[in-house]
């Protein structure tokens, strides 16, 4: 026996005849004995008080339960039955009882007067009774009937079935009925009488139906009990097995109580239904639910199996170790008990988790623990090892009241048992146990049980810390005062505050929660997850955690610990650390993980935004190693390129030009015009010294180029934020000349540069690419179109001349500039009014030259310059024919003419006159025919003119003005282009003027 579920109470002993019948009415027994009497019997307190009730109202002001106590006779009647009673029912909602005997009689409670006898009942062995409908069936040898109670004094008979054999037990079951016949069940419908096979019964015991309250079916196979719907389907519900076959059975829930020959046997309606309590009773004639109570009648003497309370139930469950059922008693204690449901349950669940605990049922030890809702402190303290911060909010766990403190009313009574179960409670706060057990404690098993029960208690328990943040953060935003959260959480959310408005318990119970489950994933080997943790919102202690973390030598989630701390600066100089470590050639034994630069560079992509200092110190570690990376992330991380600059220039200045080059080469537009400046000014400086060294060695060449030379060059015709003039001073004079054209060039003193491509360093083909790249940028206007080849042109017909003071004009030019006036793109308006007058002066020069000599005249510029001492000797007419060749397309074939001197051979020019003729005349020709074109097309509107001048309009008496909708008559009238629309001249000219002062608004549609 597991415990006592009822109590077993004699309330009548030694009957006179033999009991055949027994129910129960109110507080009274009502016995149909083997005499044919009818026998009343009512509790032994209230047997003085003869006198009858007047109505059922009355009746039912009295108890309407069995009493635990002696029954004694009240009265009889006699004649009652002339047929030994096989069964009696009370129909409680019509106040009738129901008698089936020689056949099926109702008789009016509580007077027991008959109302009404079913003679079609006469000898029926079987009858269901459906209270809803007042629908009545029975059974008489192998017929069917139903009757319908009409509401009065009689039943109205509605169908009658025939059926295979005598049917043995029937129920209603919804609709249909239920037949257990012969060694078979079926389902019989009431409507057409359609009968359908369920199952066969069993061989040993006669077929057994019991109506379930929910309205499924228990069927009896022997001595096993088949759970089936209402059309006879099995259910999954399992099987209830009882010692041997029942004869009669009673379900009153929560157990189902079977009538065997030599006990009566009480089992759970739980799977696996098991056995709960038997209660030996011989000769057992009748078995019977009354409210409540059981009633057991033998032949002589009737019991009652009272219900042990709940409470007492549930007591005795728990300790038996009987969780699971006692958790199901639980769940039928009475709505109004609803608070002291909710302790008991979380009692058990607490007693249960720990019964499963100790015997290594971790998991489901863990669920129980979640069904208490215990506070975490209290599981976590069945895990010693596993530190936990200190809250002033939460506090320390404590030990669960036993049940034996829960309300009086779960006292047993009369069960016999104790309710003191401190004995069985589980000591689980209990520090001094043994070495095994707390390895037991930290087992994987264990760890793994507690991280499932966390992360389910996680979400609930964070986002209520989350929530209060917020309210904090609002509050803040009107003014409150917060006391910080502590050293040990920066840049979080506030752990209190001055006045303490706000309780803190949801985030400290947060930070435990979080602790705990990062120690319990690092010490089951899960990393990976423990990352994942660390990466969301936590509300992990920094100090226990980081020091939990370098015990494991878990340096990755170290760094995310720092991280989502906003402790950076520990981060990153962990982080370089461990760089530093893999790198060298004997690793620290810890370190199973490689970690590289680039891993520097990710982490300071997150904190670009917050702390560009921070980013600048640590990018220097990373910069020599990884350039790119570092410059790239400079460029994303948006730090200032002049901050990024002059830490360089302070900290790291070997890296200057590196990150310049690299920035200019990634992005042109992010350098500024003094970085480009700067960058210029150090390959200068480099250039120079490179120059200086050679030339004290005597080995300098101008065609020498270094790779800072080249860059130097490259930068100087690539990029414009650099100012020329102070390039320029710093060049030496017989030297660089390269260099030095290109900076006149940005000065736009197109004569020097191109002078020093000829005469110094005696390339012509870089003066055509001058000559190129200023025709194409297109700083020449159309007046001046092609003056740049004329320019070059005049300096191969006049070498001396323009090679003549060439060191002074260009020193005259450095010192007519400002020392303190910026770059010409981005100079002053005295700057630009300098240049522009030098430039109009080579212009105006070049324009008198041409203007001095005619096409006619013969005479070519040449002839009235100043006769070098070279003679005509020094010209460089070969370049000239070439240059004329290459780029006749380009350049003034009147003023090159001019230019030429007298001698030069026409045959030399074929390449120049030539393309530069049939260019010419192609243009004339093509001139020619639009000319002609825009004639005909003259002619054609003309015609078009005419044509439309000779339209005639006849108006008639009925012509009608479209704007007035009046007649036209003789007055002056206006004509649509169309040539159909008139109105009158006077409507015209008012429209217009409303037109002219509506302008801009939508015009209304007529």
């Amino acid at each position: 026996m597991v415990h006592s579920a009822y109590d077993s109470f004699q309330l009548l002993a030694n009957s006179s005849t033999r009991i055949d019948a027994i129910e129960s009415y109110a507080s009274t027994l009502l016995l149909s004995c083997s005499d044919g009497s009818l026998r009343i019997y009512a509790p032994e307190s209230s047997a003085g008080d003869h006198r009858s009730p007047s109505s059922p109202a009355e009746f039912y002001s009295q108890v309407l339960e069995l009493k635990k106590e002696p029954y004694v006779l009240e009265r009889t009647i006699n004649g009652f039955s002339k047929k030994p009673m096989l069964a009696m029912e009370v129909l409680k909602s019509r106040e009738l009882l129901l008698s089936l005997s020689e056949s099926i009689a109702f008789h009016r409670l509580p007077n027991l007067e008959t109302l009404a006898v079913i003679t079609k009942a006469k000898g029926a062995n079987a009858y269901s009774w459906d209270d809803r409908r007042g629908f009545l069936c029975f059974a008489r040898q192998k017929r069917v009937f139903i009757f319908r109670h009409d509401g009065g004094r009689g039943f109205v008979e509605v169908k009658e079935f025939g059926v295979p054999d005598t049917v043995k037990s029937m129920s209603w079951c919804g609709e249909n009925i239920c037949l257990g016949i012969k060694r078979e069940y079926v389902i019989l419908n009431s409507t057409n009488g359609a009968l359908s096979e369920v199952f066969p019964s069993g061989r040993i015991a006669p077929p057994l139906v019991v109506s379930l309250p929910s309205g499924e079916l228990l069927l009896g196979k022997d001595n096993i009990g088949v759970f089936v719907d209402q059309n006879g389907k099995l259910l999954q519900e399992g099987r209830i097995c009882w010692s041997e076959a029942p004869a009669a059975v009673v379900v009153e829930k929560p157990y189902a109580i079977g009538l065997l020959p030599r006990h009566v046997e009480i089992r759970s309606l739980r799977d696996p239904y098991p056995l709960i309590q038997t209660v030996v009773l011989r000769n057992v004639r009748r078995l019977l639910q009354s409210s409540h109570v059981i009633i057991v009648a033998l032949e002589n003497s009737v019991y009652g199996l009272f219900p042990v309370p709940l409470g007492a139930q549930i007591v005795q469950l728990t300790a038996s170790g009987n969780f699971e059922e006692a958790l199901s008693l639980c769940k039928l204690l009475p709505p109004e008990d609803s608070n002291l449901r909710a302790a008991k349950e979380q009692s058990i669940h607490i007693r249960y988790a720990h019964y499963l605990f100790e015997n290594g049922s971790y998991e489901e030890a863990m669920e129980h623990f979640l069904a208490s809702q215990v506070e975490i402190t209290y599981v976590l303290s069945l895990y010693p090892s596993i530190i936990l911060p200190k809250s002033s909010f939460i506090p320390e766990p404590e030990r669960y009241m036993d049940m034996s403190s829960d309300a009086p009313d779960l006292s047993r009574g009369s069960s016999g048992m104790s309710d003191d179960l401190e004995s069985s409670f589980p000591h689980a706060l209990d520090s001094a146990e043994s070495t095994d057990l707390e390895s037991k404690k930290m087992s994987h098993n264990t760890l793994m049980a507690l991280i499932k029960f966390l992360q389910r208690k996680r979400y609930g328990i964070v986002e209520k810390a989350a929530a209060e943040g917020t309210e904090e953060a609002v509050s803040d935003a009107v003014g409150n005062n917060f006391v910080s959260y502590g050293n040990s959480r920066p840049k979080k959310p506030s752990k209190g505050r001055a006045n303490i408005p706000i309780s803190s318990v949801a985030r400290d119970t947060a930070a435990i929660l979080d602790t705990a489950l990062l120690q319990a994933l690092l010490l089951t080997g899960q990393s990976s997850a423990a990352l994942e943790l660390l990466r969301g919102l936590n509300y992990c202690d920094v100090k226990i955690c980081e020091e939990f973390l370098q015990e494991k030598n878990q340096y990755a989630c170290s760094l995310e610990l720092y991280k989502c701390n906003s402790m950076h600066r520990e981060a990153l100089t962990l982080l370089h650390k461990l760089v530093e470590d893999s790198n060298s050639s004997n690793p620290p034994a810890g370190l199973t993980q490689k970690f590289t630069p680039e891993m520097i560079i990710d982490y300071l992509k997150s904190v670009c935004g917050t702390d560009p200092m921070l980013v600048l110190e640590f990018s220097m570690l990373v910069l020599e190693s990884c350039p790119t990376q570092t410059i790239e992330l400079f460029l994303s991380g948006n730090i200032p390129a002049d901050l990024v600059n002059s830490y360089l220039k302070q900290h790291a200045p070997n890296m200057q030009t590196t990150y310049l080059e690299l920035m200019l080469a990634m992005n042109e537009n992010s350098i500024s015009g003094n970085l480009q400046n700067e960058m210029v000014q150090i390959y200068l400086s480099e250039v120079l010294d490179w120059y200086t060294d050679l030339n004290s060695q005597h080995k300098w060449d101008e065609k020498t180029y270094s790779p800072t030379r080249r860059k130097l060059l490259s930068a100087l015709e690539s990029i414009s934020g650099y100012n020329p003039e102070v390039l320029l001073k710093r060049l030496p004079p017989d030297a660089l000349y390269e260099e030095r054209a290109i900076l006149l060039g940005k000065m736009n003193q197109h004569e020097l540069a191109l002078s020093i491509y000829v005469h110094k360093l005696n390339v012509p083909e870089l003066a055509l690419s001058y000559c190129d790249r200023v025709y194409e940028s297109g700083q020449h206007s159309a007046k001046s179109f092609g003056s740049i080849y004329l320019t070059l042109l005049q300096i191969y017909l006049n070498p001396q001349k323009t090679t003549k003071n060439f060191e002074k004009r260009i020193n005259n030019l450095i010192s007519a500039q400002s020392p303190g006036i910026p770059k010409v793109g981005l100079g002053s308006g005295k700057n630009k009014l300098r240049l522009s007058k030098k430039i109009a002066e080579i212009e105006g020069a070049e324009e008198t030259r041409v203007s001095q000599s005619g096409t006619d005249s013969g005479k070519s510029d040449g002839d009235t310059d100043d006769v070098t001492e070279e003679g005509a000797s020094t010209i460089m007419l070969d370049k000239v024919v070439d240059l004329l060749g290459r780029r006749w397309d380009r350049i003034n074939g009147a003023q090159a003419l001019r230019l030429l001197p007298r001698e030069t051979k026409l045959k030399n020019l074929l390449p120049f006159l030539g393309p530069l003729l049939r260019k010419s005349s192609e243009a004339y020709r093509n001139f020619s025919v639009i000319k002609s074109l825009r004639e005909s097309e003259n002619l054609q509107v003309k015609d078009e003119l005419y044509s439309q001048r000779k339209n005639v309009l006849k108006i008639t008496g009925d012509s009608m003005c479209s704007l007035c909708n009046k007649k036209i008559g003789t007055s002056v009238f206006a004509v649509y282009p169309n040539g159909k629309t008139i109105v009158h001249f006077v409507c015209f000219r008012d429209s217009q003027n409303m037109k002219a002062v509506a302008k801009g608004t939508p015009s209304r549609k007529r």
